[in-house]
């Protein structure tokens, strides 16, 4: 896929893998974050406080992994890719100031009608620490 919009609906499998992105978590990166989605949550950008509760630092919260999930989908697809759902998102681990994050993913079904395909997706996020995160996509492509 090369993210134009334009799905080759015949070349699209189950077990099809979605390219990877790789982001670094910095405590930058999770005050900005904060800021635009107004989580102001200390757990997400104070480390003290972040550590008080069992984490080994300030970690990503659902908003940033929601976004990169999407990020993937749409790097992969494209604008034109209609995501009709999001979730459940499965946390399992912190992903935390100093992680490197990788956004992987592939295809668990395709459904093909006449005017568009649906995609099924399972979306993870691994780190050092193994998979801290799973994530389900249903995408609608014309």
């Amino acid at each position: 896929m090369s993210g134009d919009g334009a799905l080759a609906q015949e070349r699209v499998a189950v077990g099809q893998s979605i390219p990877e992105i790789c982001i670094a978590i910095t405590l930058q990166r999770l005050v900005m974050e904060a800021g635009a989605n107004r989580d102001f949550s200390l757990i997400h950008h104070d480390r003290q406080i972040a550590v008080s509760t069992g984490a080994s630092d300030a970690f990503a919260n659902t908003f940033f992994l929601m976004g990169m999930f999407e990020r993937s989908v749409r790097e992969w697809l494209g604008p034109r890719a209609m995501i009709r759902k999001i979730g459940p998102l499965r946390m399992m681990n912190f992903n935390t100031v100093g992680d490197t994050l990788y956004f992987r993913g592939e295809v668990t079904g395709v459904q093909q009608g006449s005017q568009e395909t649906l995609l099924d997706l399972l979306l993870w996020c691994d780190s050092e620490r193994g998979r801290t995160t799973t994530c389900e996509v249903r995408v609608q492509c014309d």
